[in-house]
């Protein structure tokens, strides 16, 4: 356990009565806040034996920093630790509530600690809250030396942070926290309150899945459990839900895990998986995404990753889709789940997606060529005069149906894009093919 709140001398009865309750105001997440990088819990790839944290505090110098990670994983304790490490000043601002004049009393403050021989360490928190002119204001800051730059985002810092300062910082990955780092989070929890937490097993495994992967929710929510428990109670999973509540999934509709979990959803679909398809239907349905647009996306799977191979799953996806609009929620849901686990479980084919993108290049490719005369029409008399429709064959009334003539512009000939794989219906669609491609090669005494 952190010697965190270890004294050097045994206060007497009267002090520690103070202390102790001074002590237990203080937010749990703040009194359990690590003293070093050993004690930072579910980011052991940056801050275990090899870790690039670790490394940089061995060195004691640093760079300027980018962390990217969800909220509650460690974020600004880290910034703390490396300031500490190496003897810089800390300072801490929020892109939230600070802008330009702000940011420049705060340049202006480390370059007279500067003078003085102390560095600063410049914890931006929020720092994608930033706007470009706003941050290309970092950038003099950063490359003389003035400030060691640590910001911290939630948002993929790709997107969300000017190329600039990308270039003179260095990004690190801060993860969700797993179940485990959780699990010993509210175990430190016990040990520093001296109570166990009042809960069953299976609610303690409930308390861990609300967190969501952030550690100062977690301990958050350890302390409402204390609170509303009585005494000798213990709750299960049911009561935890009722007093606590739910905290809702941490999840932006406008920024990246809306697109996460919608990659995630369509990937799981393509890879005929409906079980994982189900369940990230359901975790954007209950982080509120908007339902048109998961049936819109369902409506994209059909054409792109099944198409002709089950024409039907067009006709099951814009059903669902239908479906929802006419019940709307919750009921219009489960339409929603079936097309999704009828997506999944049809069969596979891009075939038309592929066809579709080299059609697409092909026509940007040959620019204004004519079609062949035969198939145009010829409205008027100059037009017949001049060739229009000369020559076109009506397939109706030829044999099967099938008159096998060409109909590509001469300068291209005849091409092939459309390639129908050997699952589901394209099967058929490929034997079809083959037989209408024997039929005008002997229409042409090709064969």
């Amino acid at each position: 356990m952190s010697d965190l709140f270890a004294s050097a001398e045994p206060p007497s009865s009267q002090e520690s009565g103070r202390a102790s309750g001074a002590e237990a105001a203080r937010p749990l997440a703040d009194r359990l806040r690590p003293q070093s990088l050993a004690e930072v819990v579910g980011q052991e790839h940056l801050t275990g034996e090899g870790g690039a944290l670790t490394r940089l505090l061995r060195g004691r110098t640093l760079g300027s920093l980018i962390f990217w990670g969800p909220p509650g994983t460690g974020k600004t304790t880290v910034a703390r630790l490396l300031a500490q490490g190496t003897d810089l000043h800390f300072e801490q601002i929020s892109a939230i509530f600070s802008g330009v004049p702000e940011l420049r009393k705060v340049f202006e403050a480390a370059r007279r600690r500067r003078a003085t021989g102390q560095g600063t360490l410049l914890f931006v928190d929020e720092i994608h809250r930033f706007n470009r002119a706003q941050l290309d204001a970092f950038l003099p800051v950063m490359e003389d030396g003035t400030v060691t730059l640590v910001g911290a985002t939630t948002e993929n810092p790709s997107f969300e942070l000017n190329a600039a300062l990308l270039s003179r910082a260095r990004v690190l990955l801060f993860r969700a926290l797993d179940p485990g780092a959780i699990a010993r989070l509210l175990v430190r929890a016990e040990e520093l309150t001296g109570q166990a937490l009042p809960l069953t097993e299976e609610a303690r495994g409930v308390l861990v899945r609300m967190a969501d992967g952030d550690g100062r929710a977690a301990l958050t929510l350890a302390e409402e459990v204390w609170r509303s428990a009585q005494a000798g109670e213990t709750l299960d999973a049911e009561a935890l839900q009722t007093i606590v509540q739910r905290r809702a999934p941490i999840y932006d509709k406008a920024q990246e895990g809306h697109y996460n979990l919608i990659s995630a959803l369509h990937k799981t679909v393509r890879g005929s998986d409906p079980d994982a398809a189900l369940y990230y239907l359901c975790r954007m349905l209950d982080a509120g995404e908007d339902r048109l647009f998961i049936a819109r996306r369902l409506v994209r799977m059909a054409v792109e990753d099944i198409g002709l191979a089950d024409p039907q799953a067009l006709v099951v996806a814009n059903a669902a889709k239908d479906a929802f609009d006419f019940l709307g929620s919750p009921e219009g849901e489960l339409a929603l789940a079936q097309a999704a686990i009828y997506l999944a479980c049809a069969p596979k084919s891009n075939a038309v997606y592929e066809a579709y993108k080299a059609a697409t290049r092909l026509a940007k490719e040959a620019g204004s060529l004519p079609p062949p005369r035969t198939i145009l029409n010829a409205p008027t008399k100059l037009m017949k005069r001049i060739g229009y429709g000369e020559g076109y064959r009506y397939d109706h009334d030829e044999p099967d149906a099938f008159s096998g003539q060409d109909y590509w512009p001469d300068a291209l000939g005849r091409q092939h894009l459309y390639q129908p794989t050997e699952r589901g219906y394209e099967t058929r669609i490929a034997e079809r093919l083959d037989r209408w491609e024997a039929l005008r090669k002997a229409r042409r005494g090709e064969g």
